[in-house]
């Protein structure tokens, strides 16, 4: 019989995982020790999951990479871009009241800047097809140190604004500002207006083409035709083609409307747009 406060067998004691051997505090179970006698090996991942995490971090560095390729890069062209457009105006100084779009007396032919040197913001080129608040710098060159930050490039070969023959420009489609990538968007009729120190030259789309890279012929006075004398002053625009590559050129061609010198004031359809450059807006 016990003392009323029940017999050691009953008790349990929270250590023990088995027999009366490890009822002290502290001393293992035999299947304990042995256990910690002979510990498992580490395991080593397999090849399919090393596989899957290095498949893993390429897949974020790339979705990284295109991020800085088609947002980052715009950021940056932009700003520079801005800063050349605000430098621009204020050398050729204030703007003006926007006059009649058709003026009782004409302003004679257009006058035609001289060629600047490389690297050099020479005008501003307005777009109402692209967006109302379409306006990008226009710098002469068209390599990477142009394209990529300033935007819009002069091919050195071609002409000037007004001046006859081929004004022809480059342009990213997408990454570094993507300042040509509504370029399909256009349709015949729409006015395209190219500001320069000179004065203000408005031109019609006319037409697209889709060529292959090596098709130089584009830039040529008369586009496509070798040897021909030009009788038009016309504006080329090049991009690559689709919009995501770069296996084809899409060609863009305005032909000279009008044009009017800076004292004239902006034309109407940018009067907003110019002030608005001026800080008058």
């Amino acid at each position: 019989m016990g003392d009323g406060q029940g017999t050691p067998a009953a008790r349990t004691d929270p250590d023990s995982v088995g027999g009366p051997a490890s009822r002290l505090r502290g001393v293992p179970s035999l299947a304990e020790g042995t256990r910690r006698s002979h510990p498992s090996p580490p395991r080593r991942p397999g090849l399919l999951s090393t596989a899957g995490e290095l498949l893993i971090t390429a897949g974020v560095l790339l979705i990284l990479f295109v991020c800085w390729q088609l947002w980052w890069t715009g950021v940056q062209a932009a700003a520079v871009q801005n800063t050349a457009a605000e430098q621009f105006v204020r050398q050729i100084g204030p703007s003006l009241q926007a006059v009649p779009e058709n003026p009782s007396e004409g302003y004679g032919p257009a006058e035609v800047s001289e060629a600047p040197g490389p690297g050099e913001t020479f005008g501003i080129i307005y777009i109402p097809r692209f967006g109302p608040g379409y306006s990008r710098p226009l710098t002469e060159g068209t390599g990477t140190e142009v394209l990529d930050t300033l935007g819009l490039g002069h091919y050195p070969s071609s002409a000037m604004p007004g001046a006859l023959g081929n004004f022809a420009l480059a342009g990213h489609r997408q990454t570094h500002g993507a300042v040509l990538d509504a370029l399909h968007t256009l349709v015949p009729g729409d006015r395209i207006y190219v500001q320069t120190k000179d004065g203000f030259y408005t031109y019609i789309f006319r037409n697209q083409q889709i060529v292959l890279p090596e098709r130089a012929d584009v830039l040529l006075p008369v586009p496509t035709e070798p040897g021909f004398t030009p009788e038009e002053s016309l504006l080329t625009m090049t991009s690559c083609n689709p919009r995501f590559g770069a296996q084809e050129r899409i060609i863009a061609y305005s032909v000279l409307e009008s044009w009017r010198p800076l004292s004239a004031g902006a034309p109407k359809a940018i009067a907003a747009q110019v002030a608005a450059l001026h800080g008058e807006g």
